[in-house]
Parts: C-alpha cells; sequence; structure tokens
C-alpha cells in the first residue's frame, strides 16, 4: 500500500520533486516578465524580498517536520492542526485549485512555445492548443494512475534533463553580457533606444519570438510599483516548495524532508535570479518586453540565432512536462490527505491497486480539462493562470506560516527541546508576513477570483461533514463562509459587467 517500503522515496528523489516542482512554466517567462515591470534594482529587491520571504516559509517547512512528525501531509495538515477544519479544508482547496491552474498556465506555455514554429496554436489557448493539451492531459492520466514511485522516477529524469538548457543558457549570456547595457537597464528608466534589432524574430509574422505589437513606452513608474508588479511572478516561480512536505508519508527518512526543501529552494533561486539578471546585461529592457513567451527563447535566438530559440524551447517542453507531472501528484495528494483527515468527500481517499489516490487523481483532471477550455475564452491565459495560481496558493502558505508561530509563540513542542525556539519564532514571523504581503500585492481583483474557487467549493466541505453526521460550522467560521460567498458573488458580477477583465 501507499507506506510500504517498494514505494519509499529518497533524499535525491525528494529534492527532484521540489525541484521539478519548482522549475516549470515560470523560470522560462522571467526576461520579458522582469523586462515589462522593472529594471536590475528593482528585480534585486524583488528576489531579495521573495528569495527571503521564501527561504523562512522553507525553514517553517523545516521546522514543522522536526517538531510534529505525527502531521505528514504537509499543507493541508498543518492549517488544520492549527485553525481547525475549515481553514484546513480551505488550505487543501486552495492548494489544489491552485496547483490545477498551474498546470493550466504549464499547457498554455507549452502550445504558445510550439506557437512560434507552428501558428495554428497562437498564443496557446486556440482550439488546436486545448485539443492537443486535452490529449496530453489524459496521457499524463493514464501515467499518474501506474504509480507514484514510477511517476517520481520520470520527474526525477524529467528533472536534470530541463537543467541542462537552462545552465547553457546562463553560460552564453554570461559570455554575451555587456556591461553597459546593464547599467542603462539598472535602475529602471524607460528607454526607446533599441540594444538589438529584433526583426529577424518575427519572420513568420505573428509567430516568432518578438511579440506582434511593441509596448508602448510609458513614464517611468516609482520603484516601489515596479517591485510590487513582480511580485505574483515571484510567488509563482517558488510554488512547489512545499513537495517534499506533501509527500513526507513516502519519504525513508523523515529528516530527509527539510533537508530537501531548503537545498531544492537554495538551488533554484540561484538560477532565478541569474536568468534575469543576466537578462538585463543582453537586451534593453524595451527589447525584453517586446519579447513573447517563453521570452528565454528570444533572448537566446538575438544572441545565437535561431537555434537558440529551437534549443530552450525543447528545454522548456521537457522542464514543463516533468513540473506537470509533480504538480498532478502533489493536487491529487492534497486532497488524498483531506480526505483521509475527514475534511474532504471519503471517495477522494480511495487508492487504486498501486496506491494511487485514483478518485482524486480524476477530479484533478477533470478540474484542469475544464480550466482548459476556459482559456479559449481569455486574452491573457497564461498570465491570468500564473497569477490566480499565486493568489490561490499564498492563502495556505499564510496559514503554513502562522502555524508555525502559532508552535513558536505558545511553546507548544518546545516544553523539553526548547533549542532554536527564538530562531524559529522571527523564522515563523517573517514567512507570515510575507505571506500576508504578497497577497496583498497581488490585490483585490485575485482575492475575488480566488473566492470564486474558496466559496461554491465548500460543498466539499459540507459532504465531508454530513458523511459524519456533524455540524459543519462554529460561529467564526460561519461568518468566514459568509464573507466567501459573498466576494464570489462580487467576483461573478464584476466579471458579467466588464469591472474585471480576464
Amino acid at each position: 500500500m501507499a507506506n510500504s517500503s517498494t514505494n519509499k522515496l529518497s533524499l535525491p528523489a525528494l529534492t527532484s520533486l521540489v525541484v521539478g516542482s519548482m522549475i516549470g512554466a515560470g523560470i522560462f517567462s522571467l526576461p520579458a516578465t522582469f523586462g515589462r515591470a522593472t529594471g536590475g534594482f528593482g528585480a534585486l529587491i524583488a528576489w531579495c524580498i521573495a528569495g527571503g520571504g521564501m527561504l523562512m516559509l522553507a525553514f517553517v517547512f523545516q521546522t514543522l517536520a522536526q517538531r510534529k512528525p505525527n502531521l505528514d501531509s504537509g499543507v493541508f495538515i498543518y492549517a488544520k492542526e492549527g485553525f481547525g477544519d475549515y481553514l484546513g479544508f480551505a488550505s487543501a482547496l486552495g492548494f489544489w485549485a491552485g496547483t490545477c491552474i498551474g498546470n493550466v498556465s504549464y499547457f498554455v506555455l507549452i502550445k504558445s512555445t510550439l506557437g512560434a514554429f507552428f501558428p495554428i496554436f497562437g498564443d496557446g489557448n486556440t482550439i488546436p492548443a486545448v485539443l492537443v493539451a486535452s490529449v496530453i492531459l489524459w496521457g499524463f492520466h493514464i501515467l499518474i494512475l501506474r504509480g507514484v514511485k514510477e511517476a517520481a522516477a520520470i520527474n526525477t529524469i524529467a528533472t536534470f534533463a530541463k537543467i541542462i538548457p537552462i545552465f547553457i543558457f546562463v553560460i552564453v549570456l554570461i559570455f554575451a553580457f555587456k556591461g553597459d547595457v546593464f547599467a542603462l537597464n539598472f535602475w529602471g528608466t524607460p528607454d526607446v533606444v533599441k540594444s538589438v534589432d529584433l526583426s529577424h524574430l518575427n519572420d513568420y509574422g505573428y509567430v516568432g519570438h518578438a511579440a506582434a505589437v511593441m509596448p508602448v513606452v510609458a513614464e517611468p513608474e516609482s520603484l516601489f510599483s515596479q517591485v510590487r508588479s513582480t511580485m505574483l511572478v515571484t510567488v509563482f516561480v517558488f510554488l512547489g516548495i512545499e513537495g517534499a512536505s506533501v509527500y513526507s508519508r513516502y519519504a525513508k527518512e523523515r529528516s530527509h524532508v527539510g533537508i530537501a526543501t531548503v537545498l531544492g529552494f537554495i538551488g533554484v533561486l540561484c538560477l532565478l535570479v541569474l536568468i534575469t539578471m543576466l537578462s538585463y546585461g543582453v537586451l534593453l529592457r524595451p527589447d525584453l518586453a517586446a519579447l513573447r513567451q517563453p521570452s528565454m527563447a528570444g533572448v537566446l535566438e538575438a544572441i545565437v540565432g535561431r537555434w537558440g530559440a529551437i534549443f530552450i524551447s525543447v528545454g522548456l517542453i521537457i522542464s514543463v512536462l516533468g513540473a506537470y507531472l509533480s504538480w498532478s501528484l502533489l493536487a491529487a495528494e492534497v486532497l488524498f490527505s483531506a480526505a483521509k483527515s475527514k475534511s474532504m468527500p471519503k471517495i477522494f481517499g480511495t487508492e487504486n491497486s498501486n496506491a494511487v489516490p485514483s478518485a482524486a487523481v480524476w477530479l484533478t483532471n477533470i478540474f484542469i480539462q475544464v480550466f482548459l477550455i476556459l482559456t479559449l475564452f481569455t486574452d491573457y491565459a497564461f498570465q491570468l493562470a500564473l497569477e490566480l495560481t499565486s493568489s490561490l496558493t499564498l492563502i495556505p502558505y499564510l496559514l503554513v506560516g502562522a502555524y508555525g508561530l502559532k508552535l513558536a509563540w505558545t511553546g507548544e513542542t518546545y516544553e523539553t527541546n526548547a533549542r532554536g525556539h527564538r530562531k524559529d519564532l522571527i523564522f515563523a514571523l517573517i514567512a507570515t508576513f510575507y505571506s500576508a504581503l504578497m497577497i496583498y500585492a497581488g490585490g483585490l481583483k485575485y482575492l475575488l477570483l480566488s473566492a470564486i474557487i474558496y466559496g461554491p467549493g465548500t460543498i466539499l466541505y459540507l459532504i465531508a461533514k454530513r458523511e459524519q453526521h456533524q455540524k459543519a460550522f462554529n460561529t467564526y467560521e460561519r461568518i468566514l463562509f459568509i464573507v466567501l460567498i459573498v466576494a464570489a458573488v462580487a467576483a461573478i458580477y464584476s466579471i458579467a459587467t466588464g469591472i474585471i477583465t480576464i
């Protein structure tokens, strides 16, 4: 069954799950995303904030893995243990939905990448793109149902395979780096002077790696505005940091969970910073902003020619498919754990003969399929999926940080082992503040869109409570539920009237 010795994951496999989950679509979009938002100085501040905040969160996961070894279901179980059934359910639902929508962003980016070579796929949200993505989706569905260990082995191979083009990209940019270009980009001031001719990147009309329309040069934004506009992106590229924690029940050694989390985080952070900062030393901001996604392909093509775009595109497809596999496993595992803890309908706690939570996998992929279809009606499918994923996942992250803070503040688990008490308190406080800050930075729009999932999604919680013949809410939980329903109605009305655009 699930906890048999044959299904246990080693430290390298757990670390690979963390790295594989974090290195997905986001890393390949960084040059253009940051180029449109800010310059080198703003990017450094953004990565310091994101890196520092996420490192504190990684330490919280590590601390909780050590001090609460009996809680082996990661994100969900920490929220439930610390703040009750409904917030535990909300954490599970938000993490699950965010992971599913993150997988949608992966599919969109794959098709957008192919769209640079085959116009039929456009920006990844055309009918042919959705049809091909659907075929891939259900192909992976069959693979996942074969077993966690088999899927993890494939993910380990994919993790190493996708790191190779990223490393080559970094090496090429080191040799192509121009100090004068970096200096012009450092303070984030728009510059209408183009550093290189990008016209050859659009030799195929609409397709190619140059955008169809150059962005309008705007008045300089404040540094605060520049940094704020990158926040949800920085959150997105770190999603998956909880991978080892979610899969802790499969770990050969409980201590490996925290180690894998920190090791995976540090490695990925170094790559993210290098890709962002080196790009500022190759192309001016208007050039970076003009690139279509995946912008890493356009940057490398501008330096070495067409083969660079092809090389990065192949790497992206491998990367995204590997990350998709990791995230699908994470999403199903959260539903399974919540069902076992009686916060989700018990059907999601069933496993097939390969110890895979099959019902959870089915619901996950059905949700992804529905959202894939919805991308046909969005103008900026990748950006919407990216930012909505971040917004949904920040709530569970906030609750994890808050639970770590609660333990350190009350002294629970520190009665007989007070080592590191003050350090843990500080780390948890920073992690909690960072998560709250990122929710604020994301803005009201994505909080309202998240409510569309949190509010109506509560029906799963009500079904679970009915199965147990238990009262659904206490007073505070009922108030929270009402707020979520009101926010969901407001969001739907705003979309229908055009106040919120997707």
